[in-house]
């Protein structure tokens, strides 16, 4: 008996659609048995921390078309991608132009490089490093003078550079005119000695007088007390007057000559004091709001490594120097034991304290110029751009004077290509679809199915691949 190839054929088909239907049913009972899932499969719970609402779907070619489901772009072939509600990626921040929250995956924030920092209350010491010029104290420099004619006698100190010390002789003077004062003196001397108990009052006045003046004369003459004491001791002048040395240092310079005449105008010596000495820096004019008398310098010198030398800022310049743009200011630092020699050269910090303040690392900071921008994460990867007011910048910190708060996150690694994803999503978000919707307007109503929001929707856009 013979049987019709196009009779059988149904039948056929009719029992391999039902065991393909078999087959199928008995896997979805496999896998709704418990622990049957994989453990290798996350839940769904740890893929999606919370639920955030969904606003719209869009094409990310395309911001201006909109549909109320997933699925692919009308225009190419791509997923759509959902547009969540507020602090989420792509949705604007206030306040700040330009710029939008964007979420970034794990693996994409490994992939470029993310690092956070944690905002931080602390104690900030703005810190200046210049190079410092080390200068002689000029108020320890002294000329040495005769304050009358003569001749030098004795030379003591005989060669510049020589060191010397406080009272030290330098030179002996011979001068008729101070023996001739001296001799006067002495009759002064004695004639007030003898007049003192006369009865005749106008003569006693008159010789205390004439001693007073004779006195006054060798004083000016830089004769000391305990000389003109001697003096009157012995009763005989001395034929030459010594100089001493009116503070530790060392000869500058040497005009005195053993025998040579000499006139009041003449130096003899020149002798600068190294007990304490200046150093001169120069401060660039940014810096400069940062520095004030008194405050507290140190200094170090790289040929004598682990000194340091304390001092305090004596004199800041009221002028600011045109060519260089920078400001003088000077420091005293003891020198004892005269280590430091004029004109070395020394590494200069200026420290000033700005108290506790509210900082950020330095990396965190982004000046666009006319702002500063910091990233702060807001958790589950998604990073919020906020404009800061920054303030000075010290020891690796900013301090922020306005818009972040202490242990808030902060982005302080790859600014730049967030600033960048934030920029673009700020973008995109402004652009207008073929209707004129902006990326921010509310969808309209759609018919079901991967249609556009905007019921009017025009010829989409061409792209290039």
């Amino acid at each position: 008996m013979k049987f019709s190839s196009r009779s059988t054929l149904p039948w056929v088909l009719a029992v391999l659609f039902a065991v393909a239907f078999g087959v199928l049913a008995l896997s979805r009972a496999k896998s709704a048995r418990p622990g049957a899932a994989s453990a290798a499969t996350p839940p769904a719970s740890r893929l999606t921390p919370r639920e955030r609402k969904v606003l719209y779907w869009t094409d990310p070619m395309s911001p201006g078309y909109k549909s109320d489901k997933p699925g692919k772009s009308p225009f190419m072939d791509m997923d759509l991608v959902p547009v969540y509600a507020e602090g989420t990626e792509g949705a604007p921040v206030a306040g700040l132009e330009g710029y939008s929250t964007i979420s970034l995956t794990q693996e994409r924030q490994q992939a470029i490089g993310v690092q956070l920092g944690r905002a931080g209350s602390r104690e900030l010491v703005k810190k200046i490093r210049t190079v410092g010029r080390v200068t002689l104290d000029e108020t320890l420099l002294h000329h040495i003078h005769a304050k009358f004619e003569g001749y030098v006698e004795h030379l003591y100190v005989d060669y510049t550079g020589e060191s010397v010390r406080e009272g030290q002789p330098l030179l002996s003077i011979y001068s008729p005119d101070l023996l001739a004062t001296q001799e006067e003196y002495l009759i002064a001397f004695r004639a007030r000695r003898q007049l003192q108990t006369s009865p005749n009052p106008d003569a006693a006045r008159g010789a205390v007088d004439l001693y007073e003046s004779a006195r006054q004369r060798l004083l000016l003459w830089d004769i000391s007390p305990g000389e003109i004491s001697e003096l009157e001791e012995t009763g005989k002048p001395k034929k030459a007057l010594t100089l001493y040395s009116p503070v530790d240092g060392f000869v500058m310079s040497k005009n005195a000559v053993q025998g040579a005449r000499v006139m009041p105008s003449d130096t003899l010596f020149d002798i600068a004091g190294i007990r304490r000495v200046w150093v001169q820096a120069d401060v660039y004019e940014s810096e400069a709001p940062f520095v004030a008398l008194g405050q507290t310098a140190r200094m170090s010198l790289s040929y004598l490594p682990g000194r340091t030398w304390t001092g305090k800022v004596s004199f800041i310049s009221p002028v600011l120097d045109e060519k260089t743009r920078t400001l003088k200011v000077r420091v005293e630092l003891p020198n004892l034991d005269g280590s430091l020699k004029p004109e070395m050269y020394a590494d200069l910090t200026l420290e000033r304290p700005l108290g506790r303040v509210v900082t950020v690392p330095d990396g965190a900071v982004l000046s666009t110029g006319t702002r500063s921008i910091v990233f702060v994460a807001k958790g589950e990867g998604r990073f919020e751009p906020r404009a800061v007011t920054t303030g000075a910048k010290a020891d690796g910190f900013f301090e922020i004077k306005e818009g972040i708060q202490p242990g808030e996150e902060v982005v302080t690694q790859a600014n730049f290509l967030i600033d960048s994803e934030s920029r673009l999503k700020a973008a995109l978000g402004t652009m207008t679809g073929p209707e004129g919707h902006s990326h921010g307007s509310p969808p309209a109503t759609s018919a079901p199915g991967n249609s556009s929001l905007d019921s009017k929707s025009a010829t989409p856009p061409a792209h290039t691949h």
